[in-house]
C-alpha cells in the first residue's frame, strides 16, 4: 500500500524537525504506541498495539532513520512482528518545507506491507485503517508541536 500527503504544521521548520526526532513527541502521536525508545542516534525500538477490523495485535519492532538531511527531511523505515497476527514493514520519505517563519509543510510518501492474519482481512480494510492511523498521527503531531512553548 502507498500513501502520499502533506500537512501544515503551525511551527517553525526547526521546531518541526526537532519534534520528528524526539521519541517523547513521537510516542504521544503514534496511535497505540506503548513504548518508544532511542537505541542509537538513528534507531528506535517500539511497541505498538493496533486493531485492524477484528484483529488486535501488539507489534514489537525497530524503526530506522536514514538519508538524514537536517532540517529538511529523512527516510524512516521499520518492521515489526505481531505474533500470530502477522508482520508489518514499511517506510516513508518525510520532507519539510518552510511556508513561513511560523508554519511548516510536512510532506510524506509512505509505503507498507503486511503478512499473516492481517493480510487476510482484505486490502480495502487495511488501506482505510492505514489512512486513519496516518491521519490520527498527523493531527496529534500538529496539536502537540503547536502546543509546545516556543512552537512559533
Amino acid at each position: 500500500m502507498q500513501m502520499k500527503d502533506s500537512q501544515r504544521v503551525p511551527a517553525s521548520l526547526d521546531k518541526v524537525w526537532n519534534a520528528l526526532n524526539d521519541p517523547d513527541v513521537l510516542r504521544q502521536c503514534i496511535p497505540g504506541c506503548q513504548n518508544l525508545e532511542m537505541s542509537s542516534s538513528t534507531q528506535m525500538t517500539a511497541t505498538v498495539v493496533i486493531k485492524v477490523g477484528p484483529v488486535k495485535a501488539t507489534f514489537g519492532g525497530k524503526v530506522t532513520l536514514s538519508d538524514l538531511d537536517p532540517p529538511n527531511g529523512y527516510r524512516i523505515s521499520g518492521e515489526g512482528s505481531g505474533g500470530v497476527a502477522g508482520f508489518a514493514k514499511g517506510g516513508a520519505v518525510v520532507r519539510l518545507e518552510k511556508a513561513s517563519d511560523t508554519e511548516t509543510i510536512l510532506h510524506y510518501e509512505a509505503e507498507s506491507q503486511i503478512g499473516g492474519k492481517l493480510a487476510q482481512l482484505g486490502a480495502r480494510l487495511i488501506d482505510s485503517t492505514a489512512k486513519k492511523l496516518a491521519g490520527e498521527f498527523f493531527t496529534k503531531f500538529t496539536a502537540v508541536v503547536a502546543a509546545e512553548p516556543g512552537a512559533a
